[in-house]
C-alpha cells in the first residue's frame, strides 16, 4: 500500500503499532489492538528492533491502556485525535452512542489509513481531518463539524516530545481556545536520557524537542486542572514493570509522564 508522502514523524507511528500488535499478542494484554496488525501488514512493515522494544515496549503498553480508560471514563461525546498517527482507537474501542471521532493528522497519513481499514466498521462517527499542526488546523477541524461549545476529549499521544516548549505552548493554546470548560486532555510525554539515546536510534533522536519541561505547570499556565503522574506508578498499577531508564526508584533519569487534565471555567 502507498506510505508515499508519509513523513519521518508519521513513519515513527509504525513503530509504535509494532509495540501494540505485539502487546496484542500477549496472553495478559493491557488493550486489544487487532488494528495494529492490519495496519502493519498494509504497509508490508515486520519485525521489530530488539532493543527499542526493550525500553519503549512497556511504556507504549502502559500509556496505551491509560490512554483507552481516560477517552472512556469522561463523559465528552466529542474527541479529537490530534496527530492519530496509526490510532486504532476509531474502530477499536468501545465508544458509547453517539461520540463523534475527529482524527487530525496530514493526508498521506489519513489517506493511508483509510484505505488500511477499508474492510473494517468504525465503531464511532469518525470524522477524519486532513491539517498540519503547523498551520492553523484549527479551521480544518471546525470544517469538519467540531464544535467549540462542546466538551471536548482531546488526545495528544507520541507527540509532545517532537515539539520544543514554544510549540507545545502553541498547540495548546489553541486547544484551549478550542475548548469548552469542562473538556479533557489525556496525554504522554518522555524526556530524553542516555539510555533513550541509545535505544531509539538516531532518526527517532532527530526529532526529539523535549517538549514541556513540567507537564503540570505546563497545563496549570493555561488554565487546565491537571493530575499527572509518573509512568512507573501507573506502570505498578496495571501489574507491569517498566524499563529500568524509567525508574526513578532504581535510578533511572528519563522522566516519563501520564496525565488527564480538565479545563476550568471560561468564557465564551
Amino acid at each position: 500500500m502507498d506510505l508515499d508522502g508519509i513523513d519521518a514523524i508519521g513513519r515513527t507511528a509504525f513503530e509504535v503499532a509494532l509495540l501494540r500488535a505485539a502487546e496484542d499478542r500477549r496472553p495478559d494484554r493491557l488493550f486489544a489492538d487487532p488494528c495494529a496488525r492490519l495496519f502493519l501488514d498494509a504497509a508490508g512493515i515486520t519485525g521489530e528492533k530488539p532493543e527499542f522494544a526493550a525500553v519503549m515496549g512497556p511504556q507504549v503498553a502502559v500509556r496505551t491502556r491509560f490512554l483507552d480508560d481516560a477517552l472512556l471514563s469522561g463523559e465528552a461525546r466529542q474527541v479529537v485525535l490530534v496527530a492519530s498517527g496509526m490510532d486504532g482507537r476509531p474502530w477499536r474501542l468501545g465508544w458509547p452512542g453517539g461520540t463523534e471521532v475527529f482524527e487530525i493528522d496530514q493526508a498521506p497519513v489519513l489517506r493511508f489509513k483509510d484505505a488500511a481499514a477499508a474492510s473494517l466498521t468504525a465503531r464511532c462517527v469518525r470524522r477524519p481531518v486532513v491539517a498540519d499542526l503547523r498551520s492553523d488546523w484549527a479551521v480544518a477541524l471546525q470544517e469538519a463539524g467540531f464544535r467549540p461549545e462542546r466538551p471536548t476529549a482531546w488526545l495528544t499521544e507520541g507527540l509532545l516530545y517532537a515539539l520544543d516548549e514554544a510549540a507545545a505552548d502553541g498547540l495548546l493554546s489553541t486547544i484551549t481556545g478550542l475548548s469548552a470548560t469542562g473538556s479533557t486532555i489525556a496525554f504522554d510525554h518522555v524526556e530524553a536520557s542516555d539510555a533513550l539515546r541509545t535505544a531509539i536510534g538516531p532518526e527517532l533522536l532527530r526529532l526529539w524537542r523535549s517538549g514541556p519541561t513540567d507537564p503540570a505547570r505546563w497545563l496549570t499556565r493555561h488554565g487546565w486542572e491537571p493530575d499527572v503522574s509518573d509512568l512507573a506508578d501507573i506502570a505498578a498499577k496495571y501489574g507491569r514493570r517498566i524499563h529500568l531508564a524509567y525508574d526513578p526508584a532504581a535510578g533511572g533519569t528519563a522522566r516519563a509522564w501520564l496525565g488527564r487534565a480538565v479545563l476550568l471555567g471560561q468564557e465564551r
